[in-house]
């Protein structure tokens, strides 16, 4: 199929920028972290029955590969989820997701801070600063009032951000050989065991969730669709496309979070979450200026190649 990562990419952007609608929708039948801690009981075991399927790698083996998966599990999963959907109570679907993607920055400024063959040149610490001048203008902080739900609520969102980055980042410092699916689906099953954890430890109860048709509705979504299908479509755009156009998913999935935002939960983006979007996705082309070119010469050769 002629346009096949195109299709591919955009599906993912729409799953992916929709499960911030699906999250806010599901908030209101469900505690923040049970509800994130469910999704991931059923994506994990999903991605766990993938691994077994499409590897020869279904489970880790030595020490840095259940490392790998302990840091997987503790950030990328459990922390980075357990802030996001507490933090989304109070805010957008659309500025939620706004601030997540600041993340592909904070994961190369953390690169830069933490891997040996990493540096940050002058134009790319103005674009990390750039990224940080985005969430502020989205935040849109009272000065004499910080302690506003809406900015509380985004603070969450973005130190959810920080966990995913630098979880990105540790497990890259981490030497493995476990393929990155079966990472994936052992990170899920631990990190939903640590947000039911962390669930009860807050006094969340199973019994106080509605178990009403459109909060399974949005947990379906959630496991089936943003998670389990999400993630298969990642790892393969990923070998198809590398990781630099994959990263333009983040930048994607706003649009799709405000526009389902708007449909179905009568959200309104303001004029501050399209202002700090802009900032952060010029932040983004700052820091990743080199590899951008890169990738685009890469696309030009393609396209001449194949006409």
């Amino acid at each position: 199929m002629k346009y096949r990562n195109a299709v591919l990419f955009v599906v993912l952007a729409a799953a992916w920028g929709s499960a911030f609608t699906a999250i806010r929708a599901g908030l209101e039948f469900f505690p923040p972290v049970l509800f994130a801690a469910l999704r991931y009981d059923l994506a994990g075991v999903i991605m766990l029955g993938y691994a077994v399927y499409a590897t020869d790698r279904w489970r880790p083996r030595d020490r840095s590969e259940w490392l790998v998966v302990a840091v997987g599990g503790v950030f990328l999963i459990a922390a980075y989820h357990a802030f996001l959907f507490v933090g989304e109570q109070g805010t957008t679907s659309a500025a939620a997701a706004v601030v997540v993607s600041l993340s592909p920055v904070l994961t190369t400024g953390f690169a830069r801070a933490l891997l040996p063959d990493e540096r940050l040149t002058t134009l790319g610490l103005l674009g990390l600063a750039i990224g940080f001048v985005g969430v502020v203008v989205l935040t849109d902080p009272d000065p004499d009032n910080l302690a506003t739900t809406r900015t509380v609520s985004l603070g969450l969102v973005f130190l959810a951000t920080l966990s995913f980055a630098f979880g990105s980042v540790l497990t890259r410092r981490i030497e493995d050989d476990l393929p990155i699916e079966t990472m994936e689906a052992w990170s899920m099953c631990l990190g939903a065991l640590l947000m039911h954890g962390l669930s009860l430890r807050l006094g969340e109860r199973l019994a106080s969730a509605e178990w009403t048709a459109e909060g399974m509705i949005a947990l379906g979504y959630l496991s089936l669709v943003a998670s389990a299908a999400g993630f298969l479509i990642y790892f393969d755009l990923l070998d198809r496309l590398g990781p630099i156009e994959i990263n333009l998913v983040s930048y994607a999935a706003p649009f799709a979070a405000a526009v389902t935002g708007v449909v179905f939960l009568a959200e309104t983006p303001t004029a501050a979450t399209a202002a700090g979007f802009a900032l952060i996705c010029c932040g983004f082309a700052l820091i990743k200026r080199e590899a951008i070119q890169e990738e685009l010469q890469s696309v030009r050769g393609r396209g001449v190649s194949g006409d």
